[in-house]
């Protein structure tokens, strides 16, 4: 039989590592995926409007979220001067997410 906090860091690997990387992935997309509606391709030249989690996590921010419940992701890059209205725009991008 298992030690109880071996088996709770199981159980947190096994069942809220998926919906962490499923939701970083989704909200690092939409901020990407909202600045180039906009005009700005700088997600998509960077290779960041995609359902690839590895391409959204970051590893230390990722390591930190497993341990101590407090984490991030990459943030995807946007230039608001591809934007019609900056103010707008940027306001639009940070809400997506």
């Amino acid at each position: 039989m298992m030690p109880s906090s071996l088996n709770q860091i199981i159980t947190q690997i096994v069942y809220i590592l998926p919906a962490l990387l499923v939701s970083v992935t989704f909200h690092e997309l939409a901020h990407g995926y909202v600045a180039y509606k906009l005009g700005d391709p700088t997600a998509k030249k960077m290779g960041r409007l995609t359902l690839n989690p590895i391409k959204h996590l970051d590893p230390m921010g990722t390591a930190m979220l497993i341990f101590f419940r407090f984490g991030w992701a990459k943030p995807v890059p946007y230039n608001p001067n591809y934007f019609k209205n900056r103010k707008q725009g940027t306001f639009l991008v940070a809400v997506a997410g």
